[in-house]
């Protein structure tokens, strides 16, 4: 069974910069490096422009060929009285691949804390559509939000932490981590880095953003949901943290922090974090976007052209726009970033097949909840069209008994299809 084998092995995206590129790619990713640190538009665009130039045609161009795989053809969307009972199978199985308690040794582990974020937000989801066994998935949630504060005290600083393990794992994020740790000790910034048995700090890199969005993210869920104080001071915690963040190199990362930080907007209000999110998309996600080309929509570099990446600067992009007043000034230049985003990986689903579940999943479902009054967008972008064909796909998986999604994935798609309508 493939649903929550997240937790089980864990999830592959990187969470720290891995080796050393060669020294040409080295000279770009200084230039990109120091203008993003002056935050000075013209010398980005500048320092894209000349990675763009190094890739050529291979601009946009992802680092690993993408693989797709057809829907097939006979499939359909879970019913939404499939959809209600499509939690509660996978309970007993859950609860025994949950390894997150109070007090634990973080060199030991194996996993990042993005899984016990995934069951936080997958419960809080289950709960709120009162699918079935939402009592059950609100302990779920609240066991990990629990786990989830404990490891960020322990940090110190605000940020949902990474473990400082070493330890021999099969997931990648580990892996990566713990050449890191190797690497920030041998440079002698390992007590910089290192409190308690967390990493709490990434000399910059950019890396743990990603795991602090994923659990700050879900935590400002279960305060929507419970109206538990605590999960909101954490929440606010992270997403203060985020903001004062520099701008990485890494796209991606900076769009987990604009994600965060567009949420925490849209809980508390505070124009704050709508502010620092708004700076971090227009200097350090959109600038790396092709804006003309075979691959226009694409972002250049070959690691976030990536669709498991795309899709998550989608997601950025996506909650951004949402909560952005209809008069920003900046609002046009998001829009047409994330319209740019969507058509060009979502028109795949059709024509090519499926290349990503996790992110797609999450982007197609929160943009048709932000969009739902504007079904011309979501035609235009071919929203529509993606969501039908992985929707499809992934409830072919559950009714074999072999679901694909993560528990936040899983959790958040059967709230929609519950509710969802099938066009006349």
């Amino acid at each position: 069974m493939r649903l929550f084998r997240f937790i089980a092995a864990g999830a592959t995206l990187v969470a720290f910069t891995g080796a050393a590129a060669p020294a040409p790619k080295e000279n770009l990713r200084a230039q990109l490096a120091a203008a993003l640190k002056a935050e000075d538009p013209a010398a980005i665009r500048d320092a894209v422009a000349a990675a763009a130039r190094s890739l050529g045609d291979r601009a946009g161009e992802p680092e690993v060929a993408d693989r797709y795989t057809p829907a097939p053809t006979d499939a359909r969307w879970l019913t939404p009285a499939e959809a209600q009972s499509g939690f509660a199978p996978h309970f007993e199985r859950l609860e025994k691949l949950i390894w997150w308690r109070v007090g634990l040794d973080p060199t030991r582990l194996t996993q990042p804390l993005r899984a016990p974020a995934s069951v936080l937000a997958g419960g809080v989801a289950a709960a709120r559509a009162q699918l079935d066994g939402a009592e059950r998935s609100l302990a779920l949630a609240k066991d990990a939000a629990v786990f989830l504060q404990w490891a960020q005290t322990q940090a110190g600083t605000g940020v949902f932490p990474f473990p400082a393990a070493r330890a021999s794992s099969s997931d990648r994020a580990m892996q990566v981590g713990a050449d890191f740790l190797a690497r920030a000790e041998r440079a002698g910034h390992l007590d910089r880095v290192v409190k308690n048995g967390w990493a709490v700090d990434d000399l910059g890199d950019g890396g743990l953003q990603f795991d602090n969005a994923e659990c700050g993210v879900a935590m400002f869920e279960y305060y929507e949901f419970t109206a538990d104080r605590d999960a909101l001071a954490s929440a606010r915690r992270a997403a203060d943290w985020a903001a004062r963040q520099p701008l990485a190199t890494n796209w991606n990362y900076n769009s987990f922090s604009v994600w965060l930080l567009a949420k925490a907007h849209a809980v508390t209000g505070d124009a704050a974090y709508l502010t620092a999110a708004k700076k971090k998309v227009l200097l350090g996600v959109i600038p790396g976007q092709l804006t003309t080309g075979p691959r226009s929509g694409r972002w250049v570099d070959p690691h976030n052209a990536r669709p498991a990446y795309h899709y998550i600067m989608l997601r950025a992009l996506a909650h951004l726009v949402a909560v952005l007043p209809a008069n920003d000034p900046d609002r046009p230049a998001i829009m047409r970033s994330l319209q740019l985003g969507l058509v060009t990986r979502n028109a795949e689903f059709s024509s090519l097949g499926i290349m990503n579940r996790e992110g797609a999943m999450e982007t197609l479902v929160f943009v048709h909840q932000a969009f739902a009054s504007e079904p011309g967008f979501l035609t235009a972008t071919r929203s529509t069209a993606a969501l039908d064909v992985l929707a499809r796909s992934v409830s072919a998986d559950a009714l074999r008994k072999n679901p694909s999604l993560s528990p936040r994935a899983w959790g958040q798609f059967l709230a929609y299809a519950k509710t969802r309508r099938p066009p006349p």
